[in-house]
């Protein structure tokens, strides 16, 4: 079998006895198991709020649940330990069955999970958070949530620290999930820090840089250099024009430049760009019938300026 059908199948199994026990020990207050192989067999490990039911008169319940364990998931020599819960408030699984019970004994919703959680975080739970999932109070199916203090909800402390229960409540109107997560009191989680008041703090010596003999502090207690002072001996030429008229002279030449290569880009672009015959027939005509035109004009003016004169 490969690995991943292992997984899967080792998976299934864990969760068909968890089965079995929560409706075999329910009225003894399961609390969920822990299960190890070991070379002598396999290793349970129940918790429960009454070990005394768990265990039976004279062992006769725990001799019963051992056989069936054997018959029904085929297991070898199961070796069966039985641990009392110390604080049942604290156990995800036991609060989960409690609070079932309370909804199918007529309980409203919202006062037992309120007070169900107050319970959690007197018992000194860091976090916790019900979820009820259902026919709550109508025909629509919803879902309720109750929380307090710090819960975690993906991650590895939310697998490892995160104490995890489910119950069913079987209503009239359908059944209502409730799912129960406790974060314990003392719980290590990554995020956690603490502030020392009485811590000392070493004393931090500056180091010198790289490829430096001497530290800073030695650099500064020394007199700095002197900056050699001009003689009037000295020959130094200062330049006579003024800087604004020669950076002037020179923008100036730059936008003349500037120009004359436009100018001349334009001028081998309209000679590289010949106007053809027919374009230039056109023209002509066009010349012609503006000057035949124009002519008419003239013609009309002067034939008017005489019949005006005529007339006077």
């Amino acid at each position: 079998m490969a690995d991943e059908h292992q997984f899967i199948e080792d998976g299934l199994r864990r969760s068909q006895i968890n089965e079995f026990f929560a409706d075999e020990l329910g009225r003894a207050g399961y609390g969920g198991m822990d299960v190890a192989q070991t070379p002598m067999g396999t290793q349970i490990v129940l918790k429960a709020e009454k070990p005394g039911m768990v265990i039976g008169k004279g062992g006769k319940n725990i001799r019963k649940i051992t056989t069936e364990l054997e018959d029904r998931f085929d297991m070898d020599d199961p070796q069966i330990d039985v641990q009392e819960v110390d604080e049942p408030d604290l156990n995800a699984q036991i609060v989960a069955d409690r609070l079932a019970n309370a909804l199918e004994r007529g309980w409203y919703f919202r006062k037992a999970g309120h007070t169900t959680i107050d319970r959690i975080m007197d018992a000194g739970a860091l976090g916790a958070e019900i979820v009820l999932s259902g026919k709550v109070t109508g025909a629509r199916s919803r879902v309720e949530k109750f929380n307090r203090g710090y819960i975690k909800h993906n991650g590895e402390p939310a697998e490892e620290v995160v104490d995890h229960g489910q119950g069913v409540a079987v209503m009239k109107l359908g059944t209502i999930g409730v799912n129960v997560k406790i974060i314990p009191p003392g719980a290590t989680l990554p995020d956690d820090f603490e502030v020392r008041e009485d811590a000392e703090v070493p004393e931090v010596e500056q180091a010198a840089a790289a490829g430096d003999d001497e530290g800073v502090e030695a650099l500064l207690e020394e007199e700095p250099e002197e900056v050699p002072d001009v003689g009037a001996d000295d020959d130094v030429e200062v330049p006579d024009e003024d800087p604004a008229e020669v950076i002037d002279e020179e923008v100036v030449e730059e936008v003349v430049e500037e120009t004359q290569d436009t100018a001349s880009e334009a001028t081998d672009v309209a000679e590289e760009e010949p106007v053809g015959d027919a374009e230039a027939d056109e023209l002509d005509e066009l010349d012609e019938e503006i000057e035949s035109e124009a002519a008419d004009l003239v013609a009309e003016m002067e034939a008017a300026d005489e019949e005006d004169e005529e007339d006077e």
